[in-house]
């Protein structure tokens, strides 16, 4: 059974920084893509940032380009996501997902492409 568990979501002021922590049990963590989603009230979830099996290859929505940056140790089955000089819209529960198979350049951006869902985290970021 895959678990997804996040983590590191909070309050914080605008221009503040958080780092999100995704772990994921029981796939070969190594092979896949993993990504982090976020969804605000009333919105669709979209990608933020994906990252290919091995690291090489990552992707970042503009919104958050320059910001974030993800990446993933896979001696410990985690993913990160630090998030720096935050906004206010970047108010949002935010989601990992691992894809649903390997892909071996650059890692799918869509959700349709991830299976495996952690429960979300939230961040708030307070203006």
């Amino acid at each position: 059974q895959v678990q997804v568990v996040e983590s590191g979501g909070g309050l914080v002021q605008a221009g503040g920084s958080l780092r999100l922590s995704c772990t994921v049990s029981g796939l070969t963590f190594a092979n896949y893509a993993i990504g982090w989603f976020r969804q605000a009230p009333g919105k669709d979830r979209y990608g933020v940032s994906c990252i290919n099996w091995s690291g090489s290859s990552t992707y970042y929505a503009d919104s958050v380009k320059g910001r974030f940056t993800i990446s993933r140790d896979n001696s410990k089955n985690t993913l990160y996501l630090q998030m720096n000089s935050l906004k206010p819209e970047d108010t949002a529960m935010y989601y990992c997902a691992a894809a649903r198979r390997w892909y071996p350049g650059e890692p799918p951006r869509l959700a349709r492409d991830y299976n495996y869902w952690g429960q979300g985290t939230q961040v708030t970021v307070s203006s």
